[in-house]
């Protein structure tokens, strides 16, 4: 948590910050330049004669282009145009050369750059110890900030804005099939300097995520000191659970045992306390005061599980966080908004994340979702679901993990299978290459990809981070504990792992490093997946059967359902707070809890039969991740099509490196050259559909 300044002062200051500086935004985009038309037209008549058709086509289209983003400061009339005249390219041949130029140059600029902020960022990234007051500043300082200011102010960026297209998200979906490879190379070129921040707001959106991951990062609940109704210790000593991910994951872990079902209801319980903020201030990260949920009664505790030193012990003080969470939210908003009057193609963070960041529009998105989540599946699985727990579904359900084969195996022998092979970083690095030749990667490639793969200790969850420019190497951050790393590290360690390989392919092994990636997260989330739903299969217990197969799909099903509603919530709270930029944290509490219970209450309640359940404002992404959260479910979607598409190449390996070299095209030219149709839930349905019906037929099911 933030200790500089009160949270309410902290949001009270962001958002003036925010408003001052959208004002001064606005002020500048409202002084048109009177002489830039007669400017364009005067351009045009003097040079179009000289061109042909295409030529002048790409004259205007610059023109109006570079145009758009000229400020007074640039200069005026006589300046703009003795710069289009000096820089704008009219043939082909030497436009290949600028355009390789800026690829390679771009391509160290960002490299540079990106190697400078995961230094910067180590100390809060890593499990390394206490975070000290710089290294905050250190984590939110970025690098880069003055980049694009620095590219329009030295005319960089109106060299490409006058030579290479500018696209709207219509265009990349209704032209983007015939483009060749360089010209979707050229859009990517181009929509870099599609908005013109100035460096103050980057930086400040920066130190607000910083914040804000600072905040999630350092969330933990001890759970041997939250107390049943009864007053009982259901955890074992030593048990920190990170908010949302580990608590959400103890519940899946717990339908291995059969006596989990207590340990379950008191993490839900402990879930509606941080939804609701009633949580205690002093019970988060703290194991010196006991905690009982239901009461939410807080004492000093008798018993010390702790090894790290700690001052005196506090006051058994059961004063509720002050809405810090929705404060915290509040603070990414108004830092999000403070791009809106820079972005002319895609005015909000909600625009900028569908037409930008994901290329799928908000309303296709929603669709997707409401599909799968009103489709006729949902009662006849969750009716399978209560048939197999012998008990009607309780809200925490929604992360039933019954159908997943680790199931038949404890959370326990899984901790200590992983901690024997793992027992450090080094050893799961020196691991990767079996580990990939395991998901039939060819050895020689397994090898070079690990050795582009750096394994670091994560402070948080886990997460991955890819290189920016050839030659660099990806990291991948997992939990590794003092007796190494146990089950839940080494499932999160493949879905990173899967992100990081990925990031390598799709950027050492690519035509044009300006097509690095994927078409957007949910690709590699989906790509992360695959890895990730192979743990077992790696660990040597066993490839899965049709059976097997069959309940993957189920569980597949079950979680996009589960984790869309959650996406909706996410959507729909960000369109409040556009609704309502005054906002202040307690009513964007109430507004999270409210949209969360709608959502619940529409899609889960006729056939959970309880409504106004909560729990679907849990995740953590919502506070710290600024829309992130749609981007799993559609992952969920993408991984079901690759899936079936690795099925069909009998190896994750050969799909991969095949798909993972297609680049940032658009994602539904992506998904059909990889797979042969667009994206979209059909295949996750159909799957679940022929599952449902193998598994009911199934004897002992």
């Amino acid at each position: 948590m933030l200790k500089s300044m009160p949270t309410f002062a902290l949001y009270a200051a962001t958002l003036l910050m925010a408003s001052a500086a959208s004002a001064a935004a606005n002020d500048q985009e409202d002084r048109s330049l009177n002489w830039m038309q007669t400017s364009i037209a005067a351009i045009e008549t003097e040079i179009g004669g000289a061109l042909n058709e295409e030529q002048r086509s790409r004259l205007g289209r610059g023109l109006r282009q570079a145009g758009r983003f000229w400020r007074e400061t640039d200069g005026d009339g006589a300046v703009f145009e003795a710069f289009v005249k000096r820089h704008f390219i009219a043939q082909e041949t030497e436009r290949d050369v600028l355009f390789t130029r800026f690829e390679s140059l771009i391509e160290a600029l960002n490299g540079h750059m990106h190697e400078i902020n995961r230094v910067f960022r180590e100390q809060a990234d890593l499990d390394r110890g206490p975070i000290m007051a710089a290294d905050e500043i250190f984590a939110g300082y970025d690098p880069g900030a003055h980049v694009t200011d620095d590219f329009f102010e030295n005319k960089l960026a109106f060299a490409v804005l006058l030579n290479f297209p500018l696209t709207t998200l219509s265009e990349r979906l209704s032209q983007g099939t015939s483009w060749s490879r360089r010209q979707w190379a050229e859009a990517r070129l181009a929509a870099l300097f599609d908005k013109r921040v100035p460096a103050d707001v980057n930086l400040r959106l920066a130190e607000a995520e910083a914040r804000a991951g600072r905040y999630i990062a350092e969330y933990n609940i001890w759970m041997h000191h939250v107390l049943d109704a009864g007053g009982r210790r259901l955890f074992s000593p030593k048990t920190r659970l990170l908010s949302h991910w580990n608590l959400r994951d103890q519940i899946k872990a717990e339908y291995a045992d059969p006596a989990g079902l207590p340990r379950q209801r008191l993490i839900q319980a402990v879930m509606e306390r941080i939804i609701d903020q009633t949580i205690p201030k002093a019970v988060i990260n703290d194991p010196r005061v006991d905690w009982n949920p239901r009461t939410n009664e807080v004492r000093l505790s008798a018993v010390q599980d702790w090894e790290d030193a700690r001052a005196a012990a506090p006051a058994a003080d059961s004063a509720p966080e002050p809405d810090t969470r929705y404060a915290m939210l509040l603070e990414t908003f108004h830092a999000a908004r403070m791009l809106d009057p820079h972005s002319p193609l895609a005015p909000t963070h909600i625009a900028r994340r569908f037409d930008e960041d994901r290329e799928i529009p908000e309303e296709r998105v929603r669709a997707m979702f409401e599909q799968v989540l009103a489709s006729p599946l949902m009662p006849r699985v969750a009716g399978l679901i209560e048939k197999r727990l012998g008990r009607p579904l309780e809200p925490f359900d929604i992360w039933y993990d019954g159908f997943r084969q680790r199931s038949r195996h404890s959370e326990a022998d899984l901790d200590a299978l992983v901690q024997r092979r793992y027992p450090t970083a080094a050893e799961f690095t020196n691991g990767m290459p079996g580990i990939l030749e395991r998901l039939g990667f060819a050895s020689e490639r397994a090898r070079a990809i690990a050795a582009r793969i750096v394994v670091d200790p994560a402070r948080g969850s886990g997460h991955a981070m890819g290189a920016a420019m050839r030659g660099a190497k990806a990291h991948l951050r997992t939990r590794v504990g003092p007796d190494g790393m146990n089950y839940k590290g080494f499932n999160i360690a493949l879905h990173e792992m899967g992100h990081n390989v990925e990031q390598t392919i799709s950027l050492d092994d690519i035509d044009h490093t300006l097509l690095q990636g994927v078409p957007n997260t949910a690709f590699t989330e989906a790509i992360a997946f695959i890895f990730q739903d192979r743990d077992l299969e790696i660990l040597g217990l066993g490839s899965p059967d049709a059976h097997a197969r069959h309940l993957k799909a189920l569980n597949d099903y079950w979680a996009t359902c589960e984790i869309g509603a959650v996406a909706l919530v996410d959507m729909e709270v960000w369109r409040y707070m556009y609704d309502h930029p005054q906002a202040t944290p307690a009513a964007l509490k109430q507004a999270t809890i409210g949209i969360a219970r709608d959502v619940w209450n529409r899609h889960y309640a006729p056939v959970f039969g309880k409504r106004d359940v909560t729990l679907l404002a849990v995740y953590s992404h919502m506070v710290e991740a600024f829309l992130y959260l749609p981007d799993y479910p559609i992952g969920h979607m993408i991984a079901s099509q690759i899936e079936r598409q690795v099925r069909r190449s009998g190896s994750v390996g050969v799909a991969v490196e095949r798909m993972a070299r297609l680049g940032r095209i658009s994602p539904d030219l992506w998904m059909t050259q990889a797979t042969g149709a667009p994206v979209g839930p059909e295949t996750l349905l159909e799957e679940a559909e022929e599952a449902l019906a193998a598994v009911t037929t199934s004897p002992g099911t």
